[in-house]
């Protein structure tokens, strides 16, 4: 006779909560796709910060939130892959707007030989020595005469082309990356090579023992997280038009990554959004303030970290148990 009684549970892969806030994004997408046609230049350019500044964030928080691998020096792949963009589209005659992907592509490849360099430490050494190929990255470049030295080079490829037009070009590129760095993101850590990463996090000899590939998984994200980051600084530099090694592999890059990530959430997606945010609205108001506005800064993420421990988004998900982006899969009794 067959059995037709109901399973006690179910496997919930989506919330109430994530139904809406996928509505809510799209409206949110599309109207912030009109800006060009009734936004002035200033608010594109902020957009265009802020918006790289969550991209990088975004890809600090899959290496180290949900990979475990605590970076100081994903600035490198951002300082090179702007540089990359204002080289190939200065010198090698390539439009800008097409040099932004090659150049974070090649963030990726540049990442593979170095992955090998940095995985030989564990750690804070790992930390460390992410942070030292960063400086010789800044170093490199401040060395060569031919795009700048120390005093940079700015992006002359852009001059033939009107600024509305330029500027409008770089806030749909710019908005593009976010809404893909959000959609892929998510799309990822549900996927298996997502669950296993999560898994590695916990523990690397456990995920071995399962059959996991800790190696290979662990090189996946950081050359994903590479791509992100020269994804960031190619969109960055395009909109700022000019480039210096000081800028492009600063150490206030993770620096202000970790703030975002630290108030947000850690391990959340939405952490960074809305520590993204919460950076824009200090920046806009408070970075006149020069070094009290760092100070504020520093004593905010101390204050936020104590009281919330898991960021204001983890406290608000542990509160009132709002997920917009259910990475993991939860089973639900029946009633």
């Amino acid at each position: 006779m067959q059995n037709t009684q109901m399973p006690l549970f179910t496997i919930e892969r989506k919330t109430k909560a994530s139904q809406v806030g996928m509505v809510v994004a799209i409206v949110l997408a599309i109207g912030a796709a009109t800006m060009p046609w009734w936004a002035g230049s200033s608010w594109l350019r902020e957009f265009n910060q802020i918006a790289c500044y969550f991209i990088f964030a975004s890809m600090w928080n899959l290496l180290a939130g949900y990979g475990g691998m605590v970076s100081i020096g994903q600035q490198a792949f951002l300082g090179f892959s702007g540089y990359l963009m204002i080289i190939m589209a200065n010198s090698l005659g390539v439009n800008p707007f097409v040099a932004v992907p090659i150049a974070a592509l090649m963030s990726a490849v540049i990442a593979l030989p170095l992955s090998k360099l940095a995985f030989r430490l564990q750690g804070g050494y790992f930390a460390i020595g992410t942070w030292v190929i960063a400086e010789v990255f800044r170093l490199t470049f401040a060395n060569i005469s031919s795009i700048g030295g120390g005093s940079g080079m700015s992006l002359t490829a852009l001059r033939g082309i009107p600024r509305a037009t330029r500027e409008s070009v770089t806030f749909w590129m710019t908005l593009a990356a976010v809404v893909a760095t959000i959609g892929l993101t998510y799309w990822f850590l549900r996927s298996r090579q997502g669950l296993a990463l999560l898994a590695i996090r916990d523990s690397e000899t456990a995920s071995e023992s399962q059959g996991i590939d800790v190696k290979s998984t662990k090189l996946l994200v950081y050359v994903v997280a590479a791509f992100g980051a020269g994804l960031a600084g190619a969109l960055y530099f395009l909109g700022n038009l000019r480039i210096s090694p000081d800028a492009a592999f600063s150490v206030n890059w993770t620096a202000f990554a970790i703030f975002m990530i630290m108030i947000g959430g850690l391990g959340t997606i939405e952490g960074p959004i809305l520590g993204a945010i919460i950076f824009w609205a200090l920046n806009r108001y408070f970075a006149d303030y020069g070094t009290w506005y760092l100070v504020g800064l520093g004593l905010l993420a101390i204050a936020v970290t104590v009281v919330f421990k898991q960021g204001l988004w983890g406290y608000i998900q542990q509160r009132y148990d709002i997920r917009l982006f259910p990475v993991q899969r939860r089973l639900i009794l029946r009633k």
